[in-house]
């Protein structure tokens, strides 16, 4: 076969690997949203049986021998041109994956769908015990593909790697120990302050009405309604079954309004980088994303660098009270922004306010690093976590499903992805200082409710890129440095010294 013609062959077996992987990404979200809880063991079977599937077809031999002889004949691997950054991308997913057996792929699949149904009713009853032994094999079965992957610096390595393309522990935590005494001194400066009135977010909000709303924020942000829509699950995701199908999920709570709204905006985030993805990268190695930073950073830079900003709701806030005049009709914009941006540390990770958020994320990633590292067993974690909620934040969940079972990522077998939320905080605001640079008349656009220049400069400059970048590669394209948590801390500090008088 000719270049132009094996090129095609391996592009033609990535259209059915996508496909594959499509279907059984539409298994999960059906068990998530729609499918009835006893029908767990037959859809870890379906979901398996899929993944298998698509892990053979991705290792196949034929696979790995196309890549081989279209890299052999490209001059220069590491160019930056697509045709280059193509085939060494899927030389690295290759390699990748065919590291892990299929057999071994699909227990680890139908495993993790069982244990989505047992932390689904754990998280019901705050039972951890219902939990603790799906999470037990989890946690063993990753230990055993980590071993895949030897030798490493550090066994967490292939864990984050999977998600965020190049990064290591030792990166992670040296960007994490930069961070961490600055949000603490941070948090202590807010604290010696009077805390500000969000008595408005805890009274009785319609139902039905903060559906309506949420609609109304996911089509002011550009949501395209005709390849996407949004449901009701316990946990909020997004996902995708290719371009032109990217769905969202968001969780309503009478007493809690802020949770639906602030979710929505961030799945909302995450599903305008899934429809803004490249076509011309569509069915190639280069299509969908490699890194879960970039992708966070798009869905945290809606829910909070915007989405909690005095220009969003200077136009929205009066939409706002239309919806709900009872619970709004006599609260002030201002008293509104300050309540929205309120400080205070919190039992509940997808509900902290931005200055403490990051240290949830930092508790996470020091459990996740003792287990990989076998210093503590799963049946500890409940007790760990309240010690360590108590060390991190001041405060002791009352329960385990404010606790240890709040998330939704170790039941589907994602240890090594939370670090990804901290590292896309660094980077919305990144995107966000560089946008403002490039168009500095947003803001004003922001308070007319216009925010179409918003979403083309990210169309542009961060979605269209699909997985050509890692994050590290990416951001320094687009701003001219890698990840720096200082325009991050230089954010935090302006917003709360306004808000909180320091």
């Amino acid at each position: 076969m000719s270049f132009e013609e094996k090129l095609a062959k391996l592009r033609e077996l990535y259209t059915e690997q996508n496909l594959l992987t499509g279907i059984g990404a539409l298994l999960g979200w059906d068990q998530q949203v729609y499918m009835p809880s006893g029908g767990a063991e037959t859809r870890g079977a379906q979901m398996a049986y899929i993944g298998g599937l698509a892990h053979q077809k991705a290792t196949a031999p034929e696979v790995g021998q196309l890549i081989d002889d279209l890299a052999a004949e490209i001059p220069d691997l590491d160019a930056d041109d697509d045709l280059a950054r193509e085939i060494k991308l899927a030389k690295r997913n290759f390699d990748h994956s065919a590291k892990i057996p299929t057999d071994k792929m699909m227990e680890f699949i139908r495993v993790t769908s069982l244990a989505h149904e047992a932390w689904t009713k754990a998280k019901t009853d705050s039972d951890f015990a219902v939990f603790q032994p799906h999470l037990e094999k989890i946690l063993n079965l990753t230990k055993e593909m980590v071993s895949f992957f030897a030798p490493y610096d550090h066994p967490y390595d292939p864990l984050i790697d999977m998600y965020e393309v190049g990064m290591t522990a030792a990166e992670v935590k040296s960007i994490f120990d930069a961070l961490r005494p600055r949000q603490v001194e941070l948090l202590r400066r807010i604290a010696e302050k009077p805390q500000v009135d969000d008595s408005f977010a805890h009274t009785e909000y319609d139902i039905e009405t903060q559906k309506k709303l949420n609609n109304y924020l996911a089509t002011l942000q550009g949501y395209d309604w005709n390849r996407g829509r949004l449901d009701e699950t316990v946990h909020p995701f997004t996902t995708g079954f290719g371009l032109d199908d990217v769905r969202i999920t968001t969780h309503y709570y009478l007493n809690m309004p802020l949770s639906a709204m602030f979710s929505t905006l961030h799945e909302t985030g995450h599903a305008l980088y899934e429809q803004g993805l490249s076509r011309a990268y569509h069915n190639t190695a280069l299509g969908g994303t490699n890194s879960m930073a970039v992708h966070e950073s798009n869905s945290r830079l809606w829910e909070n660098v915007i989405g909690r900003s005095k220009e969003f709701w200077r136009f929205l806030y009066p939409i706002a009270q239309a919806f709900f005049p009872a619970n709004l009709g006599n609260v002030s914009s201002d008293q509104f922004y300050r309540g929205i941006n309120k400080v205070t540390p919190s039992f509940i990770r997808i509900e902290a306010d931005e200055a403490t958020y990051n240290l949830h994320i930092m508790l996470r990633l020091e459990l996740e690093l003792a287990m990989i590292e076998d210093k503590i067993q799963v049946k500890d974690l409940p007790e760990l976590w309240m010690s360590k909620m108590k060390e991190y934040l001041g405060v002791t969940p009352p329960d385990d499903a404010r606790g240890v079972l709040q998330d939704v990522h170790w039941s589907g077998g994602m240890i090594g992805y939370f670090p990804t939320y901290a590292l896309g905080n660094l980077l919305a605001v990144q995107w966000w200082n560089q946008m403002l640079s490039d168009l500095p008349n947003i803001p004003d656009e922001m308070a007319a409710g216009k925010l179409d220049s918003i979403l083309t400069w990210l169309r542009e400059n961060v979605h269209r890129h699909s997985s050509r970048y890692t994050a590290q590669e990416l951001v320094r394209k687009v701003t001219g440095e890698g990840i720096n948590p200082d325009h991050y801390m230089n954010y935090l500090t302006k917003k709360y010294t306004e808000i909180y008088d320091l």
